[in-house]
């Protein structure tokens, strides 16, 4: 941001004193070298002349800089505040939520220890799992909220790529990561949000499809949008996949899509289970 504050100021002084260093330079000319050659009349005659050529040319220039200059710094004001707010928004789950769960787990345990053999310790340990579930999902949320979304091209999508690759290596799968939607048709809400999702799909894959084979996708339309899918050659799901007891991660995914006004998919094709969202186009959000 000091860079594009520095250029705004550069800018602003070019734009107020190329005027005048041509009228000056104009001048030195004039007198130095075209005084036999132009009366004085002619010469006070040219001089606006001048300076709306060099106008029209130099500061005309310099002034869509300064409004594309003005355009940059909004768009990292915006990151910074979204950033804080994320920020914000992880710590409270890390002191609130985060430290409730474990604080549970630690009761359960108590609880384990005073239980004999019978229901109360089947439901002791059925409770555990779904402490330790939640709270992977809200060490995940964490993360995903401290992933600082970059305007940098393509720096946002590295980590999702270092993901796919990790996933791959977890449960011994084959990657493939095609990745071609352009940076620039991309706000940076959407780049976060988009992250998000692509990541959740594919600690979804990690933990629950034992594939062999995992795929992403992400490739414009044509038409200013874009499709991302998560795809993999796993054991699926049978029914609603949103509807699972104890899993979250899907029902996440979907609710962000509908926030950004994007189409959510998750079905079973053959033998490869699709997890895809899409943007038809238009004006971003």
């Amino acid at each position: 941001m000091r860079n594009n504050r520095g250029n705004h100021r550069s800018i602003k002084w070019l734009i107020l004193l190329i005027p005048t260093l041509t009228i000056g330079l104009w001048e030195y000319v004039r007198h130095a070298f075209l005084l036999p050659y132009f009366s004085m009349e002619l010469g006070n005659f040219l001089a606006p002349f001048i300076v709306l050529a060099v106008t029209l040319t130099l500061v005309r220039s310099l002034f869509a800089r300064l409004e594309q200059s003005q355009r940059a710094l909004q768009r990292e004001k915006e990151t910074n505040a979204a950033l804080e707010e994320r920020e914000n928004l992880a710590r409270e789950l890390h002191d609130g939520i985060s430290q409730s769960m474990f604080l549970l787990a630690v009761k359960l345990d108590q609880l384990d220890a005073l239980a004999d053999e019978g229901p109360v310790k089947e439901l002791a340990e059925g409770l555990r799992e779904t402490v330790r579930v939640m709270n992977e999902d809200v060490r995940q949320a964490i993360a995903n909220l401290r992933l600082p979304p970059s305007p940098a091209a393509a720096a946002w999508v590295v980590p999702l790529r270092e993901l796919l690759g990790e996933t791959a290596a977890m449960t011994e799968a084959h990657a493939e990561f095609n990745w071609s939607i352009p940076d620039a048709s991309l706000t940076d809400k959407e780049k976060v949000e988009l992250h998000a999702c692509v990541r959740e799909a594919l600690i979804n894959v990690r933990k629950h499809a034992k594939a062999s084979k995992v795929l992403v996708v992400g490739e414009a339309n044509g038409l200013g949008g874009f499709r991302c899918s998560v795809e993999d050659d796993g054991k699926g799901f049978n029914g609603d996949p949103l509807n699972v007891h104890g899993r979250f991660g899907l029902r996440m995914v979907r609710d962000r899509a509908t926030s950004m006004g994007w189409s959510f998919l998750a079905e079973r094709r053959g033998d490869r289970t699709i997890i895809e969202l899409s943007k038809m186009g238009g004006k971003a959000l």
